[in-house]
């Protein structure tokens, strides 16, 4: 049992060895998408930080979602949080099974520089949505009477920069059309569709989108309108941003191509597997010279190479 476990973990070592080397490789090749991604992250919470000193309360607006779905109420507002948690962890780890799985489908480096370009493209149709129009925020804290539904004029550039991290972000207003949690949620659930090998996550991966979507609005975390703007833009940003980006390498082949040319046979000799054709040419591609016969001589390219001279008495 020792032996067994000490040979696998030994495996799985060289597994991960190879792989971060394949992957460290193709960080030096596209650190620059990468980094500006995350940078834009950044930016995107920086706008939204900006749009909360815009921001007026006012009574909530009329909204279909609010009529149909129980307002779950301040108490139970982490559920929705707890599911995006789950997802967005459940896909991170994901993405790095190249590191111990054998059937592997992905580079990490470069599905992540995939999905941060759909991110980036979708936030930034986000930040021109919500600075367009103000909506008066549903949430609780952004209602009126709150004393986080408004922010004081900032006392210096720094204020903003900072961005209040992590208060800022959790208790946010007025970055509302369309749902930030939702545009993260489906570009992970398309990647997933499009990259992922087993059927039954990705059905799960589309029952928890939808569940995400109706926690949202049951905890008053957003309009109904920015669900539904967020689930046709997302999906239409992955389509045209998908087809303008090259294609995933196929992993499959690529280890196809690193299998061995030759086998060998039970006696230990070695079978070549382009053997030698009836005419005396090589499998090998490189000596396809045509070959003919002559009174049992070859000739090559057209010139004998022996020919009896005594032909009928001569």
């Amino acid at each position: 049992m020792s032996f067994y476990i000490g040979r696998e973990t030994s495996k799985l070592w060289k597994r991960i060895c190879a792989e971060t080397t394949t992957e460290i490789n193709l960080l030096a090749e596209n650190w620059k998408y990468l980094l500006a991604g995350l940078v834009f992250q950044y930016v995107h919470g920086l706008a939204a930080r900006g749009v909360h000193y815009l921001h007026k309360p006012a009574p909530t607006l009329q909204d279909v979602g609010f009529f149909l779905l129980p307002e779950l109420g301040q108490d139970k507002a982490y559920i929705s949080e707890t599911l995006f948690s789950l997802i967005f962890l459940s896909f991170v780890l994901w993405t790095f099974h190249p590191f111990i799985f054998k059937s592997r489908k992905i580079y990490t480096v470069v599905i992540w520089c995939r999905v941060l370009a759909f991110l980036v493209a979708s936030q930034v149709l986000r930040i021109i949505t919500f600075y367009s129009t103000q909506l008066p925020g549903p949430n609780y804290h952004c209602r009126e009477g709150s004393n986080l539904a408004t922010l004081p004029h900032p006392d210096s550039v720094f204020e903003v920069l900072f961005i209040n991290f992590p208060h800022g972000v959790v208790y946010g207003c007025g970055d509302l059309i369309f749902s930030s949690h939702m545009i993260f949620t489906l570009v992970f659930v398309l990647t997933y569709q499009k990259y992922g090998t087993r059927r039954s996550i990705k059905q799960l991966g589309w029952l928890l989108a939808v569940v995400q979507s109706l926690l949202i609005v049951a905890s008053r975390k957003h309009y109904t309108v920015d669900v539904v703007v967020a689930w046709y833009t997302v999906n239409l940003v992955v389509f045209f941003i998908d087809k303008k980006l090259p294609e995933l390498p196929d992993r499959s082949i690529a280890a196809a191509t690193l299998l061995p040319l030759s086998i060998k046979d039970k006696d230990g000799r070695t079978k070549e597997e382009n053997p030698k054709l009836l005419n005396g040419n090589s499998g090998d591609p490189v000596d396809w010279r045509q070959r003919t016969q002559v009174n049992g001589k070859i000739m090559e390219d057209g010139n004998t190479l022996h020919v009896d001279s005594a032909m009928n008495g001569a």
